[in-house]
């Protein structure tokens, strides 16, 4: 009886131990993507890729994910969205993070569906533009370095009542520049390769919640079982979609073989 009551225990505590690996042991996956269109003075040029915190913490003031994001010594930090949970809406959580890596590099930030269905999503903007944080609301702007430059887009959420393909013409984005957009889904990846982005971050997927090794996710909002878009480098016409696994979870509460990911890319001139 002993036995059995010590095994019982000793599985307990393994499933306990595998549990919170799966949701909380920080990874940094890193890409380097090339083109000619990268000016020279941005080879090298590393953008850091937070996205899907949904209120989830690692560690005390997030000092373990604060860590994580400083040790990849980012030129920018771009926020794909969803750094809160409309479900437990707690934002001081994700100003804690934002105090701080604010510090680090500058921050742009686009809006998740989160955000828009808290239905707060203008205080949130405004906390965020207060601590520093560049809001980017369906515009463009230029990223300079030694006289040259890089364009960056950021799109809402199309809960906002937009399709993205509007959004990004809204947007005005130059065709004679290498261009970088922020938009929390990727399952509008066509959108995104039809207005001639080079390379897209987008985050949302959450890895496909359960990934199956060796296959990919299991399931996607937007997309369904079995996704085509929730992890990694996807390219189309010479278009490229980044997509992170992101931090957080949401009405799923528990990811299996699907650490949380902090994304780095590092831009290569031809």
């Amino acid at each position: 009886m002993f036995r059995k009551l010590v095994k019982y225990v000793l599985i307990i505590a393994c499933l306990v131990v595998f549990f919170y690996v799966n949701n909380n042991w920080l990874t940094v996956s890193n890409h380097t993507i090339q083109s000619s269109e990268i000016p020279t003075s941005f080879d090298g040029y590393r953008i850091v890729q937070v996205s899907d915190l949904h209120d989830a913490t690692f560690g005390a003031n997030q000092h373990r994910l604060v860590k994580k994001i400083q040790q990849t010594k980012p030129d920018t930090i771009v926020i794909t969205g969803d750094i809160i949970d409309s479900n437990r809406y707690n934002l001081q959580n994700s100003l804690d993070l934002i105090d701080q890596i604010v510090k680090i590099a500058d921050v742009y930030y686009v809006t998740g569906n989160h955000e828009v269905a808290t239905n707060d999503v203008d205080r949130i903007k405004e906390e965020l533009t207060d601590r520093g944080v560049r809001v980017l609301s369906n515009e463009t702007l230029k990223l300079e370095r030694s006289g040259e430059a890089i364009s960056l887009t950021g799109i809402e959420d199309p809960l906002m009542g937009e399709v993205a393909s509007q959004m990004i013409a809204d947007s005005r984005v130059p065709s004679d520049a290498f261009t970088v957009l922020l938009a929390h889904r990727p399952e509008d990846f066509q959108a995104y390769v039809d207005a001639g982005i080079d390379v897209t971050f987008s985050g949302h997927a959450h890895g496909g919640q359960f990934r199956i090794p060796g296959m990919g996710g299991l399931v996607a909002p937007g997309q369904g079982y079995f996704p085509k878009y929730t992890a990694g480098i996807h390219e189309q016409d010479q278009k490229k979609l980044v997509v992170s696994r992101g931090l957080g979870n949401s009405i799923i509460p528990i990811r299996l073989f699907n650490l949380p990911e902090i994304v780095v890319v590092t831009l290569k001139s031809n």
